[in-house]
């Protein structure tokens, strides 16, 4: 029995225990360094979400130095530390705040705000997500109790996901979507809340010294604070992860009804839609070619109660006229959103078209007009006027062999004026030395 405790422990290969909360408590602050970096982490996740980039949520991710606050409270409940509980609380609302912000900014000017998988994925959390984030927080804090720290903690930041959920908070604040920035929200404050929890828990486990001692009335009080919390936490979870797997039950009842009924007798279908949270439920499909009388349809109605499939309208749709619409309007809207980017795409490539120079034409022609210029460069420079407005003005930069009269340059600046459609120029001159001839 002894070995298998010793395999289970701990303690072994467990870090000098002032040194972890050194550690703690020097990664609860927000200032500085860690507050640029969240920031960063948040704009790359929020792109991530944008454009549907699972590769550029996951660096995000691990930039990430959320974890921070969430650890510190968690061992500052679990050693009566309440200055570390306080100032850990204190600088995860912070970094909350800044998220928050700069999230519901990028997305507000974003021109592509069309809700993707990504985001989706992080409005409707559930059970699942409170295991993934307890166990998570489990291995987060235990990898960083121990001597060899291995490579736990960048799986705990890819699996626990506190920063797309603060993004998706974000986007739904842009766009307006309360329903969005609601289940985000509540996504986030699960993983902080049980990441808390688990780390609460292993430092009770690790019997790590209490720094303040306190009464039977105050342990109580945080007991019921935390008992309070999970329950909350826990209530909400349990009835999403309910409600997923009655709509996957429904879904698995629905394409064996199909398979039985249509599939298997040869009958193609060519359109299906089912309404999960409709009252009552509603099924709609349409088929090539065969055509359901009333009693047909009728007889298909009460099947459904065979399979399990209640509350739930059967609706075969064989006016082709109303489903042909219904699909062509799905394919257009689809069509719509791929035109819409395709028009700011090409806004885009013709502003920065119409920003571009051919300096090697421009620099052939110059020769031409003026034999002495051998080398020849143009840049669009910024500058700041009188009224702090900015203005931008091309600078050329030529190569002579020697000093241009004035009338030559007072005409290579006219005509580069024209050339560049430009109101107002800059030109710079540089003789090029003289290069001695070979043998």
């Amino acid at each position: 029995m002894s070995s298998l405790f010793d395999l289970i422990s701990l303690n072994k290969g467990e870090e000098d225990r002032q040194k972890v909360l050194e550690n703690v408590s020097s990664n609860v602050s927000f200032r500085g360094s860690n507050l640029w970096i969240l920031a960063c982490a948040i704009v790359i996740a929020s792109i991530g979400l944008n454009v549907n980039s699972t590769a550029v949520i996951i660096g995000a991710m691990l930039i990430s130095p959320l974890m921070g606050p969430i650890v510190g409270a968690g061992f500052g409940l679990g050693i009566f530390d309440f200055d570390l509980l306080r100032k850990s609380l204190k600088n995860l609302a912070t970094a909350t705040l800044v998220s928050l912000t700069v999230a519901t900014v990028y997305f507000f000017l974003s021109p592509f705000k069309e809700t993707q998988s990504e985001l989706l994925a992080r409005t409707s959390p559930n059970i699942y997500d409170i295991l993934i984030a307890f166990f998570g927080g489990l291995v987060g804090v235990i990898a960083l109790t121990r001597v060899e720290k291995g490579n736990p903690i960048p799986g705990v930041a890819i699996a626990t996901a506190l920063m797309p959920p603060l993004c998706t908070a974000g986007y739904g604040l842009a766009v307006g979507n309360f329903r969005f920035f609601l289940g985000a929200l509540y996504l986030y404050t699960i993983n902080c809340v049980f990441i808390c929890i688990a780390t609460f828990l292993i430092v009770k486990y690790l019997k790590y010294p209490i720094k303040q001692q306190v009464n039977d009335r105050h342990a109580r009080q945080v007991r019921f604070s935390m008992t309070f919390l999970i329950t909350v936490m826990l209530v909400p979870g349990i009835y999403f992860a309910y409600q997923l797997y009655q709509e996957r039950k429904f879904d698995e009842k629905v394409n064996r009804f199909l398979q039985n009924e249509f599939s298997e007798k040869g009958y193609t279908l060519i359109y299906r839609k089912t309404s999960y949270n409709a009252n009552p439920k509603r099924i709609e499909l349409a088929l090539l070619a065969k055509r359901f009388s009333h009693k047909e349809a009728k007889l298909l109605q009460e099947k459904l109660g065979v399979y399990g499939i209640l509350n739930t309208r059967l609706r075969i749709r064989q006016d082709t006229t109303d489903l042909k619409r219904d699909i062509l309007n799905e394919i257009g809207a689809a069509k719509a959103k791929e035109n819409e980017k395709d028009i700011i795409i090409a806004n885009l490539r013709k502003q920065l078209d119409a920003g571009k120079i051919d300096n090697v034409q421009i620099l052939d022609e110059a020769k031409v007009l003026f034999p002495g210029i051998r080398n020849l460069s143009i840049a669009r420079h910024e500058f700041n006027s009188s009224t702090d407005s900015v203005f931008s003005i091309p600078v050329i930069l030529y190569r002579s062999e020697k000093s241009l009269l004035p009338r030559d340059s007072e005409k290579l600046g006219a005509w580069l004026q024209h050339k560049l459609r430009a109101r107002q120029i800059e030109l710079v001159e540089q003789i090029e030395p003289a290069t001695k001839k070979k043998k």
